[in-house]
């Protein structure tokens, strides 16, 4: 479990393809804290870390990962952000964030309103995720409240520490990102559904 609140934004050091796996080296300020099969977040992914070597560590995405996330997109160099899972008896600082991307949405419009953004996505309907206005979502691991929903695209607004300290200061329009619909919203709306 994670809570959306980034800690870091990890630099991509080294890809490496083997068959349908693609192996993600990392350099973040937090890699000394860190530890073999411990679940950290990459723009919202879980992935276990397999490998720690000085300031770098690695990750592995197996190709379903890749294929329903934009890791498979990502390039060395690349900025990510990254949160390690929560601690019981922590605080929930954001909102219960699993780590399991639902589907990716594409970035359509990108706002500047004095001295913050408004970030527009838009998804795939077929797929039968919802937002609601003021409800929570996971963009690219980054736990957000929803200020404008519709049937497939919602908007964000992003404050200036939040866009300086995660990747938002990055995406533009026709970017692909990462979204983690709330896990309470989808079970409310999975009842709703066998019900009718």
């Amino acid at each position: 479990m994670f809570t959306g609140i980034i800690e870091d934004l990890g630099k991509i050091e080294k890809l490496e393809k083997e068959g349908g796996n693609l192996h993600i080296t990392m350099h973040t300020a937090i890699t000394n804290e860190l530890k073999i099969d411990q679940s950290v977040a990459h723009n919202g992914v879980c992935l276990t870390v397999v490998g720690i070597k000085e300031s770098t560590y690695t990750v592995t995405a197996i190709q379903e990962t890749l294929d329903k996330t934009n890791l498979g997109l990502l390039n060395v160099n690349d900025s990510v952000n990254i949160e390690r899972a929560m601690k019981l008896g922590d605080r929930l600082d954001g909102h219960i964030v699993q780590g399991h991307v639902d589907q990716t949405a594409k970035c359509i419009e990108v706002l500047e309103k004095n001295g913050s953004w408004v970030f527009t996505f838009e998804y795939d309907k077929n797929l039968n995720n919802i937002t609601i206005e003021k409800g929570s979502i996971t963009v690219n691991g980054v736990s957000l409240t929803v200020v404008n929903s519709m049937l497939n695209r919602f908007s964000v607004a992003i404050i200036p520490y939040t866009y300086e300290h995660t990747t938002f200061k990055n995406i533009a329009i026709g970017d692909t990102i990462n979204l983690e619909f709330d896990v309470i919203g989808k079970y409310v709306k999975r009842l709703n559904d066998l019900r009718n």
